[in-house]
């Protein structure tokens, strides 16, 4: 018989000596399948060492994704962001949904991913028509390069507005998901806490919805 979730396996079934609950941390995410091919394949993630070596050597892609709540009539109410524990674990950062483009991923599934990877799976993005950013951030690692800072890297990220519908429920690194009203006393205290350029960005997506 096959062996569902943790079952525990027959002695004669394939898998019988399977370890219980080796696989259990595995999500259909982690492979894409060859087109025609029937080879499964690991999908763009590198090791650490590798992708240090790569982000040395050449601009990476990234989406960034400004997340934000419409009325009925598709107007901006309200701006959200993301808090986190930064890189070397001392501080909380607020900051955008940001994230590499896998290879072989299309730019609108790394923006539902990345979303769904920060804001959970039933914050129901809108995701956007077009797929022209109302922006590009060229993040350097050298400060003063441009108003976009990222020490690891050389990034070259592509920025969206994408509405949320749905709950959020933080994922992964993010502790929590604020929202400011771009009209309130708090705004600029709001993006006064934002870092490297994040804080650009928000103005630029306000004034590209002409608020």
């Amino acid at each position: 018989m096959p062996v569902l979730n943790d079952e525990v396996p027959d002695d004669d079934d394939y898998d019988a000596g399977r370890r219980r609950g080796e696989f259990d941390h595995i999500t259909p995410e982690d492979f894409t399948r060859a087109r025609g091919s029937g080879r499964v394949t690991p999908p763009g993630w590198i090791d650490e060492h590798e992708l240090g070596r790569v982000r040395r050597e050449m601009p990476v892609a990234y989406v960034e994704v400004v997340p934000v709540r419409v009325d009925d009539f598709g107007r901006v109410t309200s701006i959200g962001s993301l808090l986190r524990v930064s890189d070397g674990g001392t501080i909380v950062e607020r900051t955008l949904i940001a994230g590499r483009v896998l290879y072989h991923e299309t730019i609108r599934e790394a923006i539902a991913r990345n979303v769904a990877k920060d804001l959970g799976d039933i914050a129901l993005p809108v995701l956007p028509q077009g797929l022209t950013p109302f922006t590009v951030a060229e993040f350097f690692p050298t400060p003063g390069v441009s108003p976009y800072h990222d020490e690891r890297q050389h990034a070259i990220a592509l920025c969206y507005i994408v509405p949320i519908a749905g709950d959020c429920k933080p994922q992964d690194e993010t502790l929590d998901v604020e929202w400011v009203d771009p009209h309130s006393d708090a705004f600029d205290e709001f993006l006064e806490q934002m870092s490297d350029g994040h804080d650009y960005i928000v103005r630029q997506a306000l004034a590209w919805t002409g608020l």
